[in-house]
C-alpha cells in the first residue's frame, strides 16, 4: 500500500491552466475520486501522478519519496513509479491471448515465463476470468476486455492504481456490478487508488474522499455524504444537481439555527448557511436543494395548493418535475405519481434540506 502526496502542483498548456496549484493526499489503501466535468483537469493531473505529463511546477510524493519535485530537478519515469493504470479505452492487444495480456508487464520487467504465466492464471481468477486464459483478447466481451485490463493493471502489485474513467465504456448494469467488484477486490488487495471520473455515481460507490474539480482547481473535497448533502458553492450544488436560487437574505429564524431567504415576494424559506460561510443581512445568496428534497403531492379537497405543475416527465420508476411556486420555478424528482402540467399541488421543502451558499 502506498500513501500519495502531492504539494502546489501546476501544469500549463499554453495559457490554459489544466491543473493549478493542487494540494492533496491520498492515505494508503484508500481510493481518492478526482470527479468534475470535461475540461477541468481531471485527467491532467491523473497523468502527471502516472509520470505521463510533467508539471510546470510542485512536488509528488509516493510514500515519502518524491517521484516529482521540479525545484530538485526530480521526474521518475512511469515504468519506475510502481503503478498500475486503467485506461477508458481497454487496449488489450488482439495479437496476443488474454493470459499474455495480463501477464506483460511481469514480462517488461524479466520476469521467467513460468512465474509470469503462473501470476497472470491468479489474477485472472482473482477478476473472475478463471478458464480464458487461452482465449484469443478480442474474443471476449467489453466487460470481460475491462476485467483484463485490471487483472494487468495489477498483476505487478503496484503501490497505487490509477483509473481513467474506466468504467465509462460499459452499460448501466456492468458499470454497477463492476463497481461492487472493484470495491471488494481493493478490500482485499489493499491497494491505494485515483478514480477520475465525470460520474458522480461512480465517484460515491468507489471512494472513501471526493476531489471535486473546477477550472484546474480544487472546489470542494470531503465525503460523498458531506458533498451530497452539505455543498459549499454554487457550482458544487449545480454539479450535483441541484436547484440553485437566487435570493435575499433576511436573517436568522425564530429558531436561531436556520436563516430565512427571500425567493420572492411570496416566498420566504428556512434554511442552513454553509460551512465557514457568513452573509450579511439583505445580501444576495444562492438557496441550493436537492430535487428529491422537493416533495410534491395532490391536495386533499379543500385544501389551497400552493403549486402548480409546469412540466413533467416519465422517467420510470420517478417522475421529475418543474413546479411553480409564488413565481418561483423548482424541479423535483420522486415516486412516479402521476401528475400532469397544469395540476395544482401542494409542495413540502424542510428547512433541514436547504443550503445557502454564496
Amino acid at each position: 500500500m502506498s500513501s500519495i502526496r502531492v504539494l502546489n502542483m501546476t501544469k500549463r498548456f499554453g495559457t490554459v491552466a489544466a491543473a493549478f496549484e493542487l494540494t492533496f493526499d491520498v492515505p494508503s489503501g484508500h481510493t481518492v475520486a478526482l470527479l468534475g466535468p470535461s475540461g477541468c483537469g481531471k485527467t491532467t493531473v491523473l497523468r502527471c501522478l502516472a509520470g505521463l505529463e510533467s508539471p510546470d511546477w510542485g512536488t509528488i510524493e509516493i510514500d515519502g519519496e518524491p517521484v516529482f519535485d521540479r525545484a530538485r530537478n526530480i521526474d521518475i519515469p512511469p515504468e519506475r513509479r510502481g503503478l498500475g493504470i486503467v485506461f477508458q479505452s481497454y487496449a488489450v492487444w488482439p495479437h496476443m491471448t488474454v493470459a499474455d495480456n495480463v501477464a506483460f508487464p511481469l514480462k517488461v520487467r524479466g520476469v521467467p515465463a513460468a512465474e509470469r504465466l503462473d501470476r497472470a492464471s491468479k489474477m485472472l481468477e482473482l477478476v473472475g476470468l478463471k478458464g480464458f486464459e487461452d482465449r484469443s483478447a478480442t474474443l471476449v466481451s467489453g466487460g470481460q476486455q475491462q476485467r483484463i485490463a485490471l487483472a494487468r493493471a495489477l498483476v505487478h502489485e503496484p503501490r497505487l492504481v490509477l483509473f481513467d474513467e474506466a468504467l465509462s465504456n460499459l452499460d448501466t448494469r456492468l458499470r454497477q456490478q463492476m463497481r461492487m467488484e472493484l470495491q471488494l477486490l481493493q478490500e482485499r488487495l489493499g491497494f491505494t487508488a485515483i478514480y477520475v471520473t465525470h460520474d458522480q455515481s461512480e465517484a460515491f460507490g468507489l471512494a472513501d474522499e471526493i476531489i471535486l474539480m473546477n477550472q484546474g482547481a480544487i472546489e470542494a473535497r470531503g465525503t460523498a455524504r458531506e458533498m451530497f448533502l452539505r455543498p459549499r458553492s454554487a457550482f458544487a450544488a449545480r454539479f450535483f444537481g441541484m436547484n440553485v436560487l437566487e435570493g435575499r437574505l433576511l436573517g436568522a429564524a425564530a429558531d436561531t439555527r436556520y436563516h430565512e431567504v427571500e425567493l420572492s415576494a411570496r416566498l420566504v424559506v428556512r434554511g442552513v448557511t454553509a460551512p465557514d460561510h457568513e452573509f450579511p443581512e439583505g445580501g444576495r445568496v444562492l438557496a441550493c436543494i436537492r430535487k428529491d428534497a422537493v416533495k410534491i403531492f395532490r391536495p386533499r379537497q379543500g385544501e389551497t395548493a400552493a403549486g402548480v405543475i409546469v412540466a413533467a416527465s416519465y422517467l420510470g420508476a420517478d417522475e421529475e418535475y418543474i413546479v411553480d411556486i409564488a413565481g418561483v420555478r423548482i424541479e423535483a424528482i420522486g415516486p412516479a405519481a402521476g401528475l400532469t402540467k397544469g395540476e395544482k399541488v401542494h409542495v413540502t421543502m424542510t428547512p433541514d434540506e436547504w443550503v445557502f451558499v454564496r
